[in-house]
């Protein structure tokens, strides 16, 4: 019996060993994918900026990205293009 007790015990650790580099695992994988994401946001940003340059109506921009005119606005004055 003390054989089995010892061996679950060690089970039990060895399942929250896991557990916390699961964690720390997934952690990392999020903290990439939201770094993805940014870095993505960024390049759509600026991908948006120089359609507006190249004469891009506001519209088509709104259509190709899926974002709200507000939010195509907002990123165009803040890439110094006047939204219109």
């Amino acid at each position: 019996m003390a054989d089995d007790l010892a061996a679950a015990v060690r089970a039990y650790e060895e399942a929250r060993a896991a557990m916390t580099g699961a964690q720390a695992e997934a952690d990392r994988i999020v903290a990439e994918a939201r770094g993805n994401i940014a870095t993505a946001r960024s390049r759509l940003a600026g991908a948006i900026v120089e359609a507006a340059r190249n004469g891009m109506r506001q519209v088509d921009i709104v259509r190709a990205t899926g974002y709200t005119r507000e939010r195509v606005r907002q990123i165009l004055r803040a890439g110094g293009v006047e939204a219109g």
